[in-house]
């Protein structure tokens, strides 16, 4: 049976990356049907400003047939009454609860260490509810929720990523002196899962500490699950990938029981719409990720070996990785060496 994927191409730079992403994809020889769907704020603009979600009706009709989805970067209005992000939206509404980013440096970008570790931020709780409340013209309250029943599952996932990738060292990322009930409610379930791979070590660190420690020294971290509530480790992990070179480089998935959806961590960059110079990477290595949880792993070894041999060549990089190729001169020379990987 042919699996299915909806593609959402997004905003500012979206389609020009995902655009690359379909390119490597169908080159490589997929067998996954691809359907391409509109979502974001530049079609809710266009449409008037009407619809009380950045994701038409049709769209969310065809996100619920297909078996997983590809959201390319999409702009989230900052202003009240504005609809929430495309991504937390179907993050809630699919139930997908892990927010996996991995973190892998590139030898050619960062030769004076070599990072590997992952970041599982939970996706649905937290702040990122967005539950907010106007108590006079000069206060307002954001609530965040934390239920154990969330932080249960997000808990098991991560540890298991741990089980299937042998990692011994989890960190849990807290400021529980302060958040008492919350975040203990949250390393509670942490602490149980642990307890069902054995040797594997918790260690809990304060989100202002956790900053400093990533900064200072990052390696301490290499082989590490890192796992957070929502707002935390949104922020752990966009510092993370700064250090790596490049938050072009870094993909992610978010994964629930029933579906997944796979994205670049980057946002949509308007001011670089349409110049075709920014990486594809993120998008196409998120890609890649997605033909793996669609059935056909083969595609995701070949690309993902492929990138790393022309991120480190450096012939055919962009310009925020110290190269000045074109998005589509990068994507050509990640599809030529993926398609060689293939042949052999």
């Amino acid at each position: 049976m042919v699996k299915k994927a909806t593609i959402i191409k997004g905003d500012g730079i979206g389609p020009e990356v995902v655009d690359s992403m379909i390119r490597v994809l169908k080159e490589c020889n997929t067998q996954s049907e691809l359907i391409l769907a509109d979502a974001g704020s530049e079609q809710w603009q266009k449409n008037g400003e009407k619809d009380p979600t950045y994701i038409p009706e049709s769209t969310m009709k065809l996100l619920e047939t297909t078996d997983a989805c590809f959201k390319g970067p999409t702009t989230t209005i900052p202003k009240p009454g504005a609809p929430r992000s495309v991504a937390v939206t179907l993050r809630q509404k699919f139930e997908l609860y892990s927010n996996i980013r991995p973190i892998k440096t590139y030898k050619r970008i960062t030769p004076n260490y070599d990072l590997d570790f992952v970041c599982f931020r939970e996706a649905t709780e937290g702040l990122y509810t967005g539950i907010e409340v106007q108590l006079t013209d000069d206060a307002a309250i954001a609530i965040r929720k934390i239920t154990r029943q969330g932080c249960r599952r997000f808990a098991n996932s991560a540890v298991e990523w741990a089980r299937k990738y042998n990692m011994k060292k989890f960190v849990a990322i807290t400021k529980r002196n302060i958040l008492k009930v919350t975040d203990g409610i949250f390393l509670d379930e942490i602490n149980l899962a642990a307890k069902t791979v054995p040797g594997l070590e918790v260690q809990e660190l304060y989100i202002d500490n956790m900053m400093q420690q990533l900064v200072v020294n990052p390696s301490q971290f290499n082989g590490s699950v890192l796992a957070s509530t929502n707002l935390f480790m949104d922020i752990v992990s966009e510092l993370a990938s700064g250090i790596i070179g490049s938050i072009g480089l870094v993909y992610s998935s978010n994964m629930g029981d029933r579906y997944a959806m796979f994205e670049a961590a980057h946002g949509s960059a308007p001011s670089f719409k349409g110049q075709n110079k920014v990486n594809p990477t993120a998008a196409i290595l998120s890609g890649a990720w997605m033909a793996e949880y669609l059935g056909e792993p083969h595609i995701k070894q070949a690309v993902f070996s492929a990138t790393e041999q022309v991120i480190n060549e450096g012939k055919a990089v962009t310009f925020d990785i110290g190269g000045n190729a074109t998005t589509t001169q990068m994507t050509d020379a990640i599809i030529g060496a993926a398609k060689e990987r293939l042949r052999k």
